[in-house]
């Protein structure tokens, strides 16, 4: 499990585990983390953590929020990051095993990966190939680490405000319009066992130039809506699918009523509403 260490002056304050899907910032005392201090807002923060990814979003706060030094309004976190606000500093530390190997094989649903990283590491596991699968893997998790930085350093690691740019590079059917509202939907690999015989999930746009066209939800997250606008991600759990608010002033709607802030239960044939593109939800027989 995903923790932050707090700490002031170089002094650690303590810890505390992301065991919250939504874990809020701020001077009130209904956050999770309360900073009494006048240089951070009454809701300054927060932190969404979705199975082993974190993403940190400013909640239009005065004075704002600083990352390893860098201010930004909406950032995917990776270990050792270090968010500042005011004096206080909270060190975003993801602890060892958080990231198993098939759950590292499914770490590219929303991250942006260069073309050149992808096909170096495609290449590295099929040369590896008399090394084991095990070799094969430890290469490609090292070419996503390789291309996450070089997303930091190109400043466009903010991992929530990517997806279309994911869907773009795997070109995925569901995002093969260029229609800025259009969902859009991680890349997909091939489609993994079903779990104690749950039912494969899939969403069929409704309006939109995309309208018609079908989207199997057969990875454990998938991101859908328009960046700077509304985003939410939809998890495929042992319990169902449940859809997640990540960005935006307006929470998706479900059968034309908004979702709260925490994760929303889907059933079959519900109507969501994403960033003004309405879609069904259902279970593929």
């Amino acid at each position: 499990m995903a923790k932050l260490i707090l700490s002031m002056d170089g002094l650690v304050l303590k810890e505390i585990p992301l065991s919250k899907e939504r874990t809020t910032i701020g001077r009130k005392a209904h956050n999770d983390i309360q900073i009494d201090n006048l240089a951070v807002s009454g809701e300054h923060a927060v932190i969404v953590t979705i199975l082993n990814d974190s993403f940190m979003e400013d909640l239009g706060s005065t004075n704002g929020t600083l990352v390893n030094g860098n201010p930004v309004k909406k950032h995917f976190l990776q270990n050792n990051d270090v968010i500042e606000l005011g004096k206080y500093k909270l060190k975003f530390i993801q602890e060892a095993g958080a990231q198993p190997a098939a759950a590292a094989a499914d770490f590219e649903k929303t991250m942006v990966l260069r073309p050149s990283a992808m096909k170096a590491a495609a290449e590295q596991a099929k040369a590896a190939g008399a090394a084991g699968a095990q070799a094969a893997q430890a290469m490609r998790q090292a070419a996503v680490q390789a291309s996450g930085h070089a997303a930091q350093a190109a400043g466009t690691a903010e991992k929530p405000t990517a997806p279309a740019a994911a869907a773009a590079a795997s070109a995925p059917a569901a995002a093969a319009a260029p229609a800025p509202a259009a969902p859009a939907a991680a890349p997909t690999a091939g489609p993994p066992p079903r779990a104690g015989g749950q039912p494969l999930g899939a969403i069929q746009l409704l309006s939109g130039a995309n309208a018609g066209k079908e989207l199997e939800l057969s990875k454990p997250l998938t991101t859908l809506g328009k960046p700077g606008v509304q985003v939410a991600v939809l998890t495929r759990r042992p319990q169902g699918y449940f859809i997640t608010h990540v960005e935006g002033a307006q929470r998706p709607t479900v059968n034309g009523q908004p979702i709260g802030s925490a994760p929303h239960a889907l059933k079959d044939h519900d109507l969501i509403e994403i960033a003004g593109i309405k879609m069904e939800f259902f279970h593929k027989s």
